[in-house]
Order: C-alpha cells, then sequence, then structure tokens
C-alpha cells in the first residue's frame, strides 16, 4: 500500500459483456496531453449499486473506494484512526469529544462547515435504516462555531474515532439529503473524485475535483462499469477494456499475468449463516449438527484455488491479534445424528441460499449442500446476485446463508462488526439472532478503551457467538486483485475501503 504525501491516508481496506458499460468522456486524449498521468480510469467493480449508493447501504463501501465521500476521520496503514475532514479530536470526558475541522469544500462548492457536519450526522441517525456502525452507539452532534464540532455518546465509546472512519458516516453536502429520507452523493462529496453520473445498477462517470482539500489528483476521472459476473471482469481485464478489476475469482485467477495478479491478505471471513429466528435452525441441536457436517478446509483448494485459510473463528489470520491462542468455544447444544436430523426435519427443506458477486460461493455452496446431506437435511438452493435478495435474507428467508463478510469493514473496530451482525437489535443480525449472553459480552467490549482489554474480550465475545451456532466459520479468503501493468498507485487494502486515490494514475 501506498500513503499519499497530500495528506490523503490510503485506509487498510460489494453486465458479464463489457461493451457500452462506460460513460461517454472514456476516451483518453486527456492523459495523450498530459503526458499520460492525467487520463481517465477504467474500473470493474463486482455489487451493483443496491440503493444508488446511498451511504446507509453497502454501497457506501464504493464512495470510499473511488474517493467519492470521507468522514471526519479515516484509517492509517495501521488501522488506528487518522485525520480527514476533522484535523484534530479532543475526548473531553468519556461521553465527549470535540473535532476541529479542516478548510474543505463540497464538490457543489459549498464549504464544509460544522453546521453541515452536525446535519450529515444527524441524518445518519435518522435513516429508515440505520448504518450498521451505528448498532451499537446512540450519539448527537453539535456545532460549536464554524470549524469545532462536539459528538457526545449515550454511554462511553472510546473507539469513536474508529466508527466515525466508516464509509456510512461520510459527511455529504446538505444538498445530498431529500425530503424523503433519500441520499444521493451525486456532486455533493469532499473527496478527489466527483460522481458526475450515476447510471441505473450498471455504470458511473467520476471526475476529478480540482478543489479537493488533499491536492489534485493525477487521473483526470473514473468511468466505473459494474459487471457482476467475475469471469467477465477477468476477461475485461485481459483484453485491456478496464485498467482495474476487483475480486478476481480464483479460478481465474492463475489465467492473469504474473505482473497484473495482484493477492491481498483480507479481513474477509466466509460463513454459513443459519437462520435463528424461524424455520429449522431455530432447533440448537440442528443448528450443532450442521456445523459438524461442514466442513470449510474442503473448500481451499477445491473451490479457492489455496487462495484461502481453514476458518475455525471469526477473525483471520489478517488480523494480528486474533492470532493467538483462544481457547475451546464452551456450552454449544449437543449434535442431532444423522438418523435424528432425517426424523426432526422430515417434509421440511432446508432453504441454502448465496449469491453470485463472488465467483466462488455458489460453488461453495454446492459442496455444503454435499456435506448437509449427508448429514441428514434435505437442502435446496436459492443463488442470485447479492441486491436481489438482501431485503429476504434480513427479513429471515431463508435456512442458510453462505456468507462473505469484511470483519472490519465499518470502522476497523471488530466491535461494530460483532454489534451490527449479532446483538439482539444488530441492523445487519442476517442470523436473527437473540442471545443475552452474546448481547452482554459485546457490549463489555464495547466499553473497554484499553486496547489489549478490549481485544481480549473481542475474543470473549466471539466465543459466545460462536456457542450458539449461529454461524459456522468456514474459511478466510484471500482477495485477487487485477491491475493492468499501465496504472500506478492502486490500493490493495484488506479492509477492501479503499482503491483509488489521489495518486492513482495511468502510466
Amino acid at each position: 500500500m501506498r500513503r499519499t504525501s497530500r495528506g490523503l491516508f490510503a485506509a487498510l481496506a460489494l453486465t458479464p459483456l463489457l461493451a457500452g458499460c462506460f460513460v461517454s468522456g472514456e476516451d483518453r486524449s486527456e492523459a495523450d496531453a498530459e503526458g499520460g498521468s492525467g487520463g481517465r480510469l477504467k474500473v470493474a467493480l463486482a455489487v451493483p449499486p443496491a440503493q444508488a449508493l446511498s451511504p446507509y447501504s453497502n454501497d457506501a463501501t464504493v464512495l470510499s473506494k473511488l474517493s467519492v465521500a470521507e468522514g471526519l476521520t479515516g484509517l492509517d496503514e495501521a488501522g488506528a484512526a487518522a485525520p480527514a475532514l476533522a484535523k484534530s479530536w479532543t475526548r473531553r470526558n468519556a461521553t465527549t469529544w470535540t473535532f476541529e475541522l479542516r478548510k474543505a469544500t463540497f464538490q457543489d462548492g459549498t464549504d464544509v462547515t460544522a453546521e453541515s457536519v452536525v446535519g450529515a450526522l444527524d441524518h445518519a441517525n435518522a435513516a429508515e435504516t440505520k448504518p450498521r456502525v451505528l448498532s451499537d452507539v446512540t450519539l448527537s452532534a453539535k456545532a460549536d462555531d464554524t470549524d469545532t464540532v462536539t459528538i457526545t455518546t449515550k454511554a462511553p465509546d472510546p473507539v469513536l474515532p474508529l466508527r466515525l472512519a466508516s464509509p456510512a458516516l461520510g459527511i455529504l453536502s446538505p444538498k445530498a439529503y431529500g425530503m424523503d429520507g433519500t441520499v444521493s452523493p451525486v456532486g455533493t462529496g469532499t473527496g478527489p473524485f466527483e460522481i458526475t453520473k450515476l447510471t441505473g445498477k450498471t455504470k458511473a462517470a467520476l471526475d476529478r475535483f480540482d478543489g479537493y482539500w488533499g491536492g489534485r489528483a493525477k487521473a483526470s476521472g473514473i468511468d466505473v462499469a459494474w459487471i457482476a459476473d467475475g469471469t467477465a471482469r477477468a476477461n475485461a481485464l485481459r483484453g485491456g477494456d478496464v485498467d482495474i478489476a476487483e475480486w478476481i475469482p480464483t479460478a481465474q485467477a492463475g489465467l492473469l499475468d504474473e505482473d497484473t495478479r495482484h493477492e491481498v491478505p483480507s479481513v474477509r471471513t466466509d460463513s454459513l449463516i443459519l437462520n435463528t429466528r424461524s424455520g429449522i435452525f431455530t432447533d440448537e441441536a440442528l443448528r450443532s449438527s450442521a456445523r459438524e457436517a461442514v466442513d470449510g478446509s474442503a473448500l481451499v483448494d477445491s473451490v479457492f484455488g489455496g487462495y484461502a485459510d481453514p476458518a475455525k473463528a471469526l477473525f483471520g489470520p489478517a488480523i494480528p491479534w486474533a492470532a493467538g491462542d483462544r481457547g475451546e468455544v464452551t456450552g454449544r447444544a449437543k449434535a442431532s445424528t444423522a438418523a435424528e436430523v432425517k426424523a426432526d426435519t422430515k417434509g421440511k427443506i432446508l432453504r441454502l441460499a448465496t449469491y453470485t458477486n463472488r465467483a466462488e460461493l455458489p460453488e461453495a455452496a454446492t459442496v455444503l449442500q454435499q456435506q448437509l446431506e449427508k448429514a441428514g437435511f434435505t437442502v435446496k438452493q436459492d443463488v442470485r446476485e447479492y441486491t436481489q435478495m438482501e431485503a429476504g435474507l434480513l427479513a429471515g428467508e431463508y435456512d442458510a446463508l453462505v456468507f462473505s463478510r469484511v470483519t472490519l469493514l465499518d470502522t476497523g473496530d471488530a466491535v461494530a462488526y460483532l454489534a451490527s451482525d449479532y446483538t439482539s437489535d444488530g441492523v445487519y443480525n442476517i442470523a436473527g439472532l437473540k442471545d443475552s449472553e452474546v448481547d452482554r459480552a459485546i457490549k463489555s467490549a464495547a466499553g473497554e478503551g484499553d486496547t489489549a482489554k478490549r481485544q481480549q474480550r473481542i475474543l470473549t465475545a466471539e466465543a459466545e457467538v460462536l456457542r450458539t451456532d449461529a454461524v459456522v466459520p468456514l474459511v478466510h479468503e484471500k482477495v485477487v486483485q487485477g491491475i493492468a501493468t499501465g496504472v500506478e498507485g492502486v490500493l490493495l487494502d484488506p479492509r477492501e475501503r479503499s482503491l483509488i486515490n489521489v495518486d492513482t494514475h495511468l502510466k
């Protein structure tokens, strides 16, 4: 990873045919005029927008990857909070923080002020679907003067600066927020690239924003195509139709030239999520049976081509502090035998879902189906593009999901992930888990300010989650990014939050 010298941090970090995917303005005449450094970058992303790039959805990471929007803070290369729109901050007491803003301008020409920051945070708090990063915290913001914002949390939040680095809490100009609750990042961010056109779920055009506080970007713009099919993304890179293609399927990675294939250790964990709120997996014994039936190590070579490590827990080898001895998970329900599973599920179908945006997941689901059927379950798969099934997943319409999740995506702090995905009121609780011991352990981790003690409490909370068998970790992925040899400065981000910044450019 490269860190820019202009103050923009490299933060550690969701159409099979390409022809016609890019918007107008994609020609490289400007690159010729500027010696190649000012050309437009062509990028293929995997997951089409679910909510028109609203920061309150999974689309938020796109705004971060393409350097469109910024929060008060960001993450440095070590994963610590770093200045962004706030140049500094001070913790006044256990629940109160003051942030001093830098001089910055929104892409619509208006100034970033304390009032606009407060407005943006108020909108996030009031969103109909609250951003995951706010699952476990209640905060309020007020403007002290033009350049100073005070943020107060209902309970102590020792990692508030990390929380504010979430892509979901990017600060947009007041005109971004509609009266109907919609949020548009088109021309309303503060980053070095401005969205000028968004065409449904297929393409977008971004131009360089010359008023960016961190300096003028080297690329003149970005032309984005969303290509859900992984093979098509790889083919687009091989054919020279794109400069950058994210998430190259492992089956395609070996077909790329070695100098265009970039392997990135990832904080992404692939798991089997079991629906505890309705259906067959409300039975703890059946969840335990499913856990014993599936073997993630069988996927490492057969499905992921070696670009993964077997998973025994939620946090993998890309997270150094999680590498220690966790101890054995205790208190799990006794698994049913295959005969008992058949009897208990007679006439019932295990509805196994996954999505096509990550090419390995459907193949993994097929392997897991075989393993589950051997254990006595009757399984039927539902495989679609992610945005077509997210609402159903959150509503509990499936019994199980083969799911790929970046565990440190939202804040860089694992507590936010645990709170959003596994607490009783978590906004991304696909498992529908409601367990008082899990809630208590996650709350305990959230309140700990000492780093080492916080990490240990996170591992304790992880064990409580695993005890419930609401989630069965399978593998820890290694992400493969495709980058043409004519491109420099792409961010290789374990957290998958960053991709392009002011220094990314064509040679």
